[in-house]
């Protein structure tokens, strides 16, 4: 397995949520990420779609994953934005997110989400976010 996806699925197993919900990093190279997740029924709003909340924690990570690779330092999210384009159903989700602009201090990063059935995958939410480099921390 390639080293840079080894590391990104040992920071996505320190998240506690992360593991909560069962979400997996399935690529990750410099400036480019997928994570993907089971569409469980606990995941579901009171329709049968996938909550919004659970597509934009999809989006957020995705959007740190390809932005932090892409600077290659810690990073966290300064502001996203989603927009949810039809409702989530099927059976899996899919979070595709690129950076589309990488500095040394900020990346700007797009994702994509797609729902997965036996028809295919379907857009269901677009993204887009800046991507902050963390400060160096100070000892106390």
């Amino acid at each position: 397995m390639d080293a840079l996806l080894q590391l990104g699925r040992q920071v996505l197993g320190q998240q506690s949520f992360s593991t909560l919900l069962g979400t997996e990093l399935t690529h990750l190279s410099p400036g480019d990420a997928v994570l993907e997740l089971r569409l469980k029924d606990d995941l579901r709003q009171q329709n049968g779609f996938a909550h919004g909340g659970v597509l934009s924690y999809l989006a957020d990570n995705a959007l740190t994953f390809a932005g932090g690779t892409a600077m290659q330092v810690p990073v966290v999210t300064s502001e996203f934005k989603i927009n949810y384009v039809r409702p989530a159903v099927g059976l899996r989700l899919i979070a595709r997110a690129r950076a589309v602009h990488a500095g040394k201090r900020q990346a700007v990063c797009h994702c994509d989400i797609f729902a997965l059935s036996e028809k295919g995958e379907t857009l269901v939410a677009v993204a887009q976010g800046t991507i902050a480099a963390m400060p160096p921390r100070e000892e106390t």
